[in-house]
C-alpha cells in the first residue's frame, strides 16, 4: 500500500501529533497548558515544539521576562493545513484498510457435517483407511 497524499512524517509521531491536535482546537494555548495536558516535561515539550516551529507549523511568542515570562503557541495556517491533510491520510489508510474478511462457507463440492460445517475428507486416504 503506498503512503496517501498528506500524510506527514513530520507531524505523525504521537507526541507531535498529540501537540497539534491540541493546538488544532484554539487559536493560542499557552505552554503550561499544552504540557499538563499532554503529560510531557518542560524539556520534551519544548523540542517539539522547537521541531514543528522549524518546520513552519507553529508560531511561539514569549511575553514578559524572568520569573512572569510567558510562552503562548499556535498553529500556523501551514501547520494548520499540514495537520488538516495528515488526519486526512490516516483516515485513507484506515478506511482502506476495511474490516477483516470473515471465512465464507465452504465450497459447494465439499461434503460438510451438519454438527460444525467442517469439511469432511473425500478419499479412503485422506481418512487413514
Amino acid at each position: 500500500m503506498s503512503t496517501p497524499v498528506g500524510f506527514d512524517e513530520l507531524i505523525h509521531p504521537s507526541t507531535r501529533l498529540s501537540v497539534v491536535a491540541l493546538l488544532a482546537t484554539t487559536e493560542w494555548a499557552d505552554f503550561a497548558f499544552i504540557r499538563d495536558s499532554l503529560s510531557l516535561s518542560d524539556s520534551a515539550l519544548s523540542k517539539q515544539l522547537h521541531t514543528l516551529e522549524e518546520a513552519g507549523y507553529l508560531e511561539i511568542h514569549k511575553e514578559g521576562g524572568g520569573r512572569k515570562r510567558r510562552t503562548k503557541v499556535r498553529l500556523t495556517d501551514r501547520g494548520r493545513t499540514a495537520f488538516e491533510g495528515h488526519v486526512a491520510a490516516l483516515r485513507a489508510i484506515v478506511e482502506g484498510a476495511g474490516p477483516a474478511a470473515t471465512p465464507g462457507p465452504p465450497a459447494d463440492d465439499a461434503p460438510t457435517t451438519a454438527a460444525t460445517g467442517a469439511a469432511q475428507p473425500q478419499h479412503p486416504a485422506e481418512t487413514g483407511r
